[in-house]
């Protein structure tokens, strides 16, 4: 109930999550639920307290990044920026960087450090040829501190970046719609059929139905430029390889099965 309702109502899923943790509050997935209600409904001492106790639970420091922010939310952003600076946080996925990144940001914009607003998105990530699903959001905070330092030329240069990047990734404003085909008797829904991105896994770009693009790590795995001419580089790399396998050991199985035939009419 509550993963429903955080996007229409992040009070009361809040309230469902605090319920559900009274009864399973040792389990870290309560936990994180309670951590990530809190959250969006901005009570940002209880996020925190949450999360911590989800960290100690689980081990997982995925939630570095909503932790400092939460210190941000508590007027403490030098805070933050310790956290930040931890060796938890070294050792967070390229997503997860780029989220303590901006973080990290607003934390020296809170503190009026402008200039090292700016510098904290200076990272590796920050790729304008390339499309991660993390892109737009880090281009978009990367003009927003160029544009309190008096850069706002470049500012706006990001900005149309960050709206390439969705065009080739197919999220925002160009995402494709999902079409449900009915059953004529009871009318539930069979399965989704996309117009064009492909849902075979989490964080998948199907800019083309015979292409996968390279995992986030691998910023020189093999990747793929679509019409806009970035490169998009997000979701397995691997798939391209599985089929051709599979479709060789196919082959090759039609082929015994052919030879067996003919041994039979000769016998």
């Amino acid at each position: 109930m509550a993963g429903r309702l955080i996007d229409i109502d992040p009070e009361l899923a809040f309230q469902h999550a605090v319920a559900a943790s009274s009864r399973a509050g040792r389990l870290a997935s309560v936990r994180e639920a309670v951590g990530l209600t809190a959250y969006a409904a901005e009570h940002f001492g209880e996020a925190l307290r949450e999360f911590r106790t989800h960290r100690r639970i689980s081990g997982s420091t995925e939630y570095l990044p909503i932790m400092a922010d939460c210190e941000r939310g508590l007027g403490r952003p030098d805070k933050a920026l310790e956290l930040a600076a931890s060796e938890e946080a070294a050792e967070l996925s390229p997503a997860g960087k780029v989220d303590m990144a901006i973080v990290v940001s607003g934390a020296h914009m809170d503190l009026e450090q402008y200039e090292e607003a700016v510098t904290a998105l200076e990272i590796p990530q920050l790729d304008r040829n390339r499309a991660f699903s993390y892109s737009p959001q880090l281009f978009r905070a990367y003009a927003d501190a160029l544009e309190l330092v008096d850069r706002a030329e470049e500012a706006e240069g990001w900005r149309r970046q960050a709206l390439v990047a969705e065009r080739a990734l197919g999220v925002g404003d160009f995402a494709e719609p999902e079409i449900y085909d009915f059953d004529e008797e009871d009318e539930q829904p069979r399965r989704p059929r996309h117009t064009g991105a492909s849902t075979d896994a989490p964080g998948t770009v199907g800019v083309t139905d015979a292409a996968r693009a390279a995992d986030a790590d691998g910023f020189e795995d093999a990747a793929i430029v679509d019409e806009t001419g970035m490169t998009v580089t997000d979701g397995p790399a691997q798939d391209s390889e599985d089929d051709a396998d599979a479709e060789s050991a196919d082959e090759a199985a039609e082929g015994n099965g052919q030879d067996e035939q003919v041994s039979g009419r000769d016998a």
